[in-house]
């Protein structure tokens, strides 16, 4: 599912949420200022606007927060059927519609970060992997094109890719790859290409953005609240 559709869809689905809240908020906004006069309508109509507030709130986060992980931290918004994201040795992971393969790349020789061609330092179809510091070991499936999102786990054919000396080594057999990682000091345990692209996908600013979106609505609810209360006061003791 492109990132079009998804933003479409988380669009409809808030605008339908806001417009509930709204309702919510704005019943009990009018129950509680029964007697308050002039204020009342303020704050009534502060309470139905602030379920829409979040929801702009919420979009300009998204854009803010998409541009700055995409052209800064080099990953993926987090929405749409690409994810993409850096290891410490230079080097990424991308995955396509599907988490059952990925591919591994060098950024710096592909046209772009959207695109990863065909290259000796690319590697298409990896179900499984493992990264240790300029190192890259690996299970592919060579076939992996005609078995998408069919889940698969076969696997044909196995890989190292040695990020310091720019070389690409295939494998015939896993009891090749492992005595090669043995000479190379590194104790084989491949994983699930998925699992090891979580290691790296999160980042401190994906915790901070995240932290932002929750909380800053959370306070102003609170302060919507305590407004509204006060205007309750007021008009119970005008009353």
């Amino acid at each position: 599912m492109g990132i079009a559709v998804v933003l479409i869809f988380y669009a409809v689905a808030l605008a339908i949420a806001a417009s509930v809240g709204a309702a919510v908020l704005g019943v009990a906004s009018y129950l509680l200022t029964r007697h308050s006069g002039q204020r009342r309508k303020r704050a009534i109509l502060a309470s139905v606007l602030f379920p829409f507030v979040c929801v702009a709130y919420a979009g300009g986060w998204f854009i803010v927060y998409a541009v700055i992980n995409y052209t800064v931290f080099h990953r993926d918004p987090g929405l749409g059927d690409s994810w993409e994201t850096p290891l410490p040795n230079g080097y990424a992971l991308m995955m396509i519609d599907t988490t059952d393969q990925g591919t591994v790349y060098n950024p710096k020789t592909q046209p772009g970060m959207d695109t990863v061609v065909g290259r000796d330092d690319a590697v298409f179809g990896v179900r499984q992997l493992q990264v240790s510091n300029g190192l890259i070991f690996g299970a592919r499936d060579s076939g992996y094109f005609s078995r998408i999102g069919q889940d698969s786990t076969a696997v044909d054919a196995y890989f190292e890719l040695n990020t310091t000396k720019k070389t690409h080594t295939e494998f015939k057999t896993l009891d090749e790859l492992r005595q090669q990682a043995s000479h190379e000091g590194v104790a084989l345990q491949l994983r699930e290409f998925d699992s090891v692209f979580r290691d790296y996908r999160a980042t401190s600013f994906d915790y901070l953005a995240g932290g932002m979106l929750v909380l800053l609505p959370m306070v102003a609810f609170i302060f919507l609240a305590r407004w509204v209360w006060s205007v309750r006061r007021l008009g119970t003791a005008t009353n």
